[in-house]
């Protein structure tokens, strides 16, 4: 099932993307607008997505220790479908937020303020960007951003009981995310309307939805 969720998790990142702007276009903005004018603006944008989608893949690989962790291996309650239920009702929640359902995945923005205000000051020192170094550990930074997105995605990779698959899981997250960030663009206008369309949303949203649902079904 593996498979499915990174699918799932990708489709999330993709069609999630006008949140996605909303929460990071900012910084990305910022990224691009104060370089030098005779510095071609691609490869900062790709230094600062990949540091981003990097801190997500390490977010995942922890979360996907402590899924794998003593405390959650103990043999009292069968864990595995514990946690594999867990996953598939996040899949479920995360196709009703694409569908244009249930937003309830946002109010877990919340949970990670407290690291947020941690992590915010260091990220002052690399604005504006002048080189590519910048604009990675920038992206790095900006990567533990709280966003109910990624948290619900979080949660999935916890429920994978693998380091090596919840990193997995939050790196098909991070890739789905990269189409909108990285061409904020002219084209961006157009991949963000395409995204936002209501049919395109639902459809993805059920496909999503869809995925989970199986999940619960295998375990009866």
């Amino acid at each position: 099932m593996i498979e499915l969720s990174l699918i799932s998790a990708f489709l999330v990142g993709l069609l999630g993307g006008g949140h996605c702007v909303g929460m990071c276009g900012g910084i990305v903005g910022a990224v691009s607008m104060h370089l030098p004018q005779s510095k071609s603006k691609a490869p900062f944008l790709l230094a600062y997505n990949t540091g981003r989608i990097l801190s997500y893949t390490l977010a995942g690989s922890i979360a996907g220790l402590v899924g794998a962790s003593s405390f959650f291996l103990q043999n009292v309650l069968p864990i595995q479908h514990v946690l594999y239920g867990i996953s598939s009702l996040i899949l479920i929640a995360l196709g009703l937020y694409l569908a244009g359902i249930w937003h309830g995945v946002t109010y877990l923005e919340g949970a990670g303020k407290f690291i947020w205000k941690t992590l915010q000051p260091y990220s002052k020192r690399y604005i504006p960007v002048q080189n590519i170094k910048q604009a990675f550990f920038l992206g790095s930074l900006w990567g533990w951003l709280p966003c109910g997105l990624v948290y619900s995605v979080l949660i999935a990779a916890i429920a994978t009981g693998s380091a090596v698959s919840g990193g997995l899981l939050m790196f098909a997250f991070g890739l789905g995310t990269l189409p909108t960030l990285l061409t904020m663009g002219m084209a961006a206008v157009k991949l963000k309307a395409f995204l936002q369309n209501v049919w395109i949303r639902r459809v993805s949203g059920l496909l999503v939805l869809g995925f989970g649902l199986l999940g619960l079904y295998k375990l009866l």
